[in-house]
């Protein structure tokens, strides 16, 4: 269980879900964990899960400027970092007809922008060697209808990986990502989908269930470990086969 001893992690949207779960499973492996969220109940609740080991940082992942702060916060708190799991999303899906300006520039912000300008706001922090993990998502694979401006979102972030996998890796910053399908966290409770949604849900896809957050956790260790060292802009997909249908 001390598979990250030593290292220095920040989980943006920390606070559940699949990012409470990764944050959980680091404290065990041995690292000194941060995490950010904006939600006051949320944030309690991670303060109360995690204990006092773990620092929670009260910020917007769609803001850009406060990117800036995380990072002052991360210097002062950690001195340096050695893995950042950008998790921080949000998922909106309505009809091409229904979107307006604002509603696709808060995905846009929350989704790429603020992940983007954060990575670019801890340069200065990261250590050598260092990884990245983005979290990323099979719907900009499989062409989901209502899903259009969400999937771009995500096809940025995985455009990402493999951009900033050749431009960091001189500075010993290894970046990849993980493409996730359906995993049971709260976001489908956000999405108004019950029981019955979520059966039918499950029933597209092979494996016959949702993921669970630990089984993305788990891939999130191995990528932060110096057992991925040699995985340089890489994708892996975790749907439980949905996106080979």
């Amino acid at each position: 269980m001390d598979r990250l001893k030593g290292k220095r992690a920040l989980i943006t949207g920390g606070t559940t879900g699949i990012g409470f779960e990764t944050a959980r499973i680091f404290l065990a492996e041995g690292a000194r964990v941060a995490i950010t969220g904006k939600n006051p109940a949320t944030l309690d609740a991670a303060r109360k899960g995690l204990g006092a080991s773990a620092l929670v940082i009260d910020s917007d992942a769609g803001d850009a400027a406060a990117q800036r702060k995380v990072a002052d916060t991360i210097r002062q708190s950690f001195g340096a970092l050695d893995v950042l799991f950008v998790n921080a999303g949000i998922v909106d899906f309505k009809p091409l007809e229904k979107w307006d300006e604002a509603a696709f520039d808060r995905s846009f912000d929350t989704n790429v922008k603020g992940p983007f300008f954060l990575v670019q706001s801890l340069l200065p922090v990261f250590n050598n060697p260092a990884s990245i993990v983005l979290m990323t998502s099979i719907n900009s694979h499989i062409g989901m209808p209502a899903s259009s401006v969400y999937a771009a979102t995500k096809g940025a972030l995985l455009s990402l990986a493999k951009t900033l996998s050749g431009e960091l890796i001189g500075r010993g910053i290894r970046v990849n990502a993980i493409s996730g399908g359906p995993i049971a966290t709260p976001v489908y409770g956000k999405l108004g989908m019950g029981d019955s949604a979520l059966k039918s849900l499950a029933g597209q896809i092979p494996a016959a269930r949702l993921g669970n957050p630990s089984e993305v956790a788990q891939a999130v260790v191995f990528f932060a470990s110096d057992e991925s060292a040699f995985t340089v802009g890489s994708e892996l997909v975790i749907d439980g086969g949905m996106s080979n249908l």
